[in-house]
């Protein structure tokens, strides 16, 4: 469950021996997430990985980085590289509306802003809805970004693996730009 977090009981594991009586079950883990829309599919991040969210800003363009850097942003005094998550994860392109934001992540003590389609809402969903990641998901992303799929509440959650979604040379580009 690795960057999940376990919000359930101040985010200790409860043990059968000590809530057995009251229904509680070690498996009982709580996730908090931060859910997002791409091309109308439902996405999660870890909401400890999530410092803000914003509204989409002018993004500075940075001449030859990669296609899926849209640029740079100030974000009071800090500048930000800003990652278009639909070129990415190799998705059709759009325009950005009033719903676009960007969600401000820290990933390996870098932070760095993706945009998205829109953000949802903070959720918290029981660890045993998540299902390991297929190799492809109907969104068309390939399941090396993908820490799981999340079915709650008649909905599917694809959580992305914020490590994962790029390499250690992209880091370290990213960091550098």
């Amino acid at each position: 469950m690795s960057a999940m977090v376990e919000a359930n009981n101040g985010g200790r594991e409860l043990s059968n021996h000590s809530q057995g009586e009251r229904g509680v079950r070690s498996s009982d883990v709580l996730l908090q997430l931060v859910t997002f829309n791409l091309v109308g599919e439902e996405f999660g991040l870890p909401i400890l990985d999530v410092r803000e969210i914003i509204r989409m800003v002018e993004v500075t363009p940075v001449p030859h980085s990669p296609d899926f850097v849209e640029g740079v942003i100030n974000l009071r005094g800090q500048i930000l590289p800003v990652i278009d998550l639909r070129k990415r994860f190799n998705l059709e392109s759009s325009v950005a509306d009033e719903d676009t934001r960007i969600v401000v992540v820290e990933i390996n003590k870098n932070l760095i802003g993706l945009i998205v389609d829109g953000v949802n809402e903070v959720l918290r969903i029981p660890s045993e809805t998540v299902n390991p990641a297929p190799q492809i998901v109907s969104s068309g992303i390939g399941a090396e970004y993908i820490q799981g799929i999340a079915h709650y509440n008649e909905k599917m959650i694809i959580l992305v693996d914020l490590e994962r979604v790029f390499s250690n040379k992209e880091m370290e580009n990213l960091a550098n730009i």
